[in-house]
């Protein structure tokens, strides 16, 4: 990389932005090119340094994070990570900051999180460099554009009413996201009709903690009831299980039929909660009777797995480049020819009632 990318890191914390600091200029590709204290400063420094990506907390004086951010989004867009603090406030705060159009979050180090503070240094270059390398895109509504591949895409028209809902359908839906995920998720979920007739499972990569309250947001946002998934779990019609932050969740069968397993193993594609670990076993456990997704993220989780949803003869929906925050995994998996169809964002909901 000839060009460093450009960070500005925003906390009132001075050892806070310290370390931040410390942790992203550790790595050669990367220059913090100004630290400031509060939500103000930052958009006036937003303007004046044009950084590539920006850091920021949420609890802050003069302005917070939050009403920093709609100002950045609205008048100079930058890709902006949160740094989130593991209490119910600040787990609302974050995901109300992901729907405002904050790329990603990253928690901050305490004692009540599984990762280390070096898994945190980790995760927070990765996702610096990841949202640079893609040359991120912060869509405000869902746009469509011709893409060079041999699959259907579908051309956004206007906002998708669901019709023809079946109730006896024996088909399981299973959606994976990653980077822009929660956001995506919350509109698809809102969109999800009524007395709908198959169980919905979604891996959200998220650290601990954090999806328990994301479940009960999405909740609040949908006629499916979500829950944060649990080991035993029955696969119920109208039910929406999210995968537990590092832990694995698959379908399996048992004397009672489908049932959700949550399991703790070494990270597959890098990853734990990982999308190819439920893809895997929705290919196994349902084969043809099954409906996947894979949407904006980066990396490749999930691309593997939902080529052998596809090969048992499942439908495979993937969410197309320009609604994507990060066009990762499903560029890898629409390259594999893992995929029925392309769809926008809000075409999605549609597309997985057509085929239950």
């Amino acid at each position: 990389m000839t060009q460093k990318i450009k960070v500005l890191v925003v906390d009132d914390s001075a050892l806070v932005r310290k370390i931040i600091t410390d942790i992203l200029e550790s790595d050669p590709d990367i220059e913090v090119v100004g630290t400031v204290n509060n939500g103000k400063t930052a958009i006036y420094k937003n303007d004046k340094l044009n950084p590539d990506v920006i850091t920021m907390d949420i609890e802050m004086p003069v302005m917070n994070g939050l009403e920093a951010l709609r100002e950045i989004i609205q008048r100079n867009p930058k890709p902006v990570i949160m740094m989130s603090v593991l209490t119910q406030h600040g787990a609302e705060a974050t995901f109300k900051a992901l729907e405002y159009g904050a790329v990603d979050f990253i928690p901050k180090p305490s004692n009540s999180l599984s990762l280390s503070v070096d898994e945190i240094s980790f995760l927070l270059i990765e996702k610096v460099k990841s949202v640079y390398n893609y040359q991120l895109k912060i869509p405000s509504r869902d746009l469509d554009t011709e893409k060079e591949v041999e699959v259907k895409v579908e051309e956004e028209t206007t906002e998708p009413v669901i019709t023809d809902v079946k109730h006896d359908s024996t088909k399981v839906v299973a959606i994976g996201t990653s980077t822009g995920g929660p956001a995506a998720l919350v509109k698809v979920f809102k969109d999800i009709p009524e007395k709908f007739p198959s169980p919905v499972l979604v891996v959200q990569h998220m650290p601990e903690g954090f999806t328990t309250a994301f479940a009960k947001r999405l909740n609040s946002n949908s006629a499916l009831d979500v829950k944060e998934a649990e080991d035993g779990d029955k696969l119920l019609p109208g039910c929406g299980y999210i995968a537990p932050g590092d832990s694995h969740m698959e379908i399996t069968n048992n004397k009672n039929g489908r049932v959700v397993r949550i399991y703790q193993k070494e990270k597959v594609s890098g990853h734990r909660p990982s999308i190819d670990v439920l893809f895997n076993s929705v290919a196994k456990t349902y084969g043809k009777d099954s409906v996947c997704v894979i949407m904006t993220g980066m990396g490749r989780d999930g691309a593997e797995g939902i080529l052998k949803v596809k090969k048992k003869g499942g439908y495979t929906i993937s969410q197309d480049e320009s609604t994507s925050v990060v066009y990762g995994m499903n560029k890898v998996a629409v390259e594999k020819g893992a995929i029925d169809d392309i769809v926008t964002l809000s075409k999605i909901p549609q597309k997985i009632v057509e085929h239950l």
